[in-house]
């Protein structure tokens, strides 16, 4: 077989350090779509980001080509160094260190994105 296929589609869940209310309503769309931009330039697919002011949920398919880790430790660099960027109120922003990953079936898609939009 000439070529590698994979649909792996993952539930993650992180928060701000401490639960802090970092993401109100004035940052929190803008810093969906940077999370939702960061994934996608690691070659993997978002199928949606929510969240509220302290955590964040993200519907991903995971490339083929890169680890669960790798794609939450790159995400998660890069969206903490654009939100201190984005106001000087934000300059002691940070995201937990951990994370929360849950393989999904295809067929839950859909509950699944429901649930995020809820969020």
């Amino acid at each position: 077989m000439p070529q590698s296929l994979s649909n792996i589609l993952i539930h993650l869940i992180w928060s701000t350090k401490d639960r802090h209310p970092w993401l109100n309503l004035g940052i929190r769309d803008k810093t969906h779509a940077f999370l939702a931009g960061s994934v996608r330039q690691l070659d993997c697919e978002t199928y949606r980001v929510g969240g509220v002011a302290d955590h964040v949920h993200l519907a991903v398919r995971l490339s083929r080509t890169l680890s669960l880790a790798d794609l939450v430790k790159e995400v998660k660099t890069a969206s903490g160094k654009w939100l201190k960027e984005q106001d000087p109120a934000l300059t002691g922003f940070h995201w937990q260190q951990g994370y929360g990953a849950f393989s999904v079936g295809i067929s839950q898609k859909e509950t699944l994105l429901r649930y995020i939009d809820t969020q």
